[in-house]
């Protein structure tokens, strides 16, 4: 990482750059002989009363003393990306909103509040994609009153690490006194490759509904009520995925869901069984889905994945997924 100008280091940020994505070099604490410097990149979220806020891809707030800065500098709004189809944040953030729709929805300006009985976040949340109208604050507020109205806990579902993501919004959400609880990648591909697999789809059964045995093997809820059965068959085009588990009415050994959406199919709940893991299911899961979404015309794939998920993060890397953002859901202290 380069500052220096003519063999000088030198902090080329101002207050005017807030909304910009910067990098920065400070001393470290006690300014210790020998000690390292430490650099942080991200977007200039304050800079008030001596201290800077920088937001970073990961959603980490991190507040600096201005009279620590030795360096800093605006940097292009994101890297370049060298692999995977073109996508902005907006088409993305839409796409998958598509793909999990609430059982009940309201406008809040250009926000979306979304509920669904408690199943899973992303469809009990609110989803900020505009100005809601009022100042953040009082928007903030009434997103607190509408899940209490419904017995929910209230959640703000925001963005980072992308050309037009989130992160101005992030750290005015902290300083409402909002935390963030989970962290996601929104990983993007092309499509082709994944149907393309060396995989054996010769066990897996496509459906447009889930059945009983599908459900029995799904995670995400303890008894399938209607709203669980709304989510899961929300969006343009949808199928899933079962590869069965033996004789005896043994719950299925992996199953799958997809979302087709123009050019898009999205890939969720794949879900393998312990016992029958290592014998390559979700990539046989993942590539059954993957022809029929380039049947109906697909050619490029994104599907979620939570940061502590280290085995699906291995095999999304081998199927050629890479990270477009990242996603989090925000709830108060």
């Amino acid at each position: 990482m380069e500052f220096t100008m003519g063999g000088r280091l030198e902090i080329r940020i101002t207050p005017a750059d807030v909304g910009k994505r910067v990098s920065v070099r400070r001393r470290p604490e006690g300014d210790g002989a020998g000690a390292e410097f430490t650099d942080t990149v991200g977007v200039l979220t304050s800079w008030n009363d001596g201290v800077v806020s920088i937001t970073r891809k990961s959603g980490e707030s991190v507040h600096i003393v201005e009279s620590s800065l030795v360096a800093g500098k605006v940097v292009p709004a994101a890297p370049a990306r060298r692999r995977g189809p073109a996508a902005s944040f907006r088409e993305l953030a839409a796409v998958t909103a598509r793909a999990w729709q609430p059982v009940e929805s309201e406008p809040l300006g250009e926000w979306r509040l979304r509920a669904a009985g408690g199943f899973t976040r992303r469809a009990n949340s609110a989803l900020p994609l505009g100005d809601p109208g009022l100042p953040l604050g009082e928007a903030f507020g009434r997103v607190e009153r509408w899940y209490e109205e419904r017995g929910l806990p209230a959640y703000v579902q925001t963005a980072t690490g992308a050309e037009g993501t989130q992160e101005t919004l992030c750290a005015e959400l902290e300083r409402h006194g909002w935390r963030r609880e989970v962290t996601a990648e929104v990983r993007i591909a092309a499509l082709a490759p994944v149907g393309d697999l060396d995989a054996d789809v010769t066990a897996v059964r496509l459906t447009r509904e889930p059945d009983e045995a599908w459900l029995s093997r799904y995670q995400r809820f303890s008894t399938p009520g209607p709203h669980v059965l709304r989510v899961l068959g929300s969006g343009p085009a949808v199928w899933f995925a079962t590869v069965a588990g033996g004789a005896g009415g043994e719950a299925p050994a992996a199953i799958g869901r997809c979302v087709v959406d123009g050019r898009w199919a999205g890939f969720m709940a794949v879900e393998v069984a312990p016992e029958h893991r290592r014998r390559g299911l979700a990539t046989s899961v993942m590539a059954a889905l993957a022809r029929r979404a380039l049947d109906e015309g697909a050619s490029a794939a994104w599907l979620q994945v939570e940061e502590d998920n280290e085995g699906a993060r291995a095999l999304y890397d081998g199927m050629g997924f890479a990270a477009h953002h990242r996603y989090h859901h925000f709830r108060p202290a």
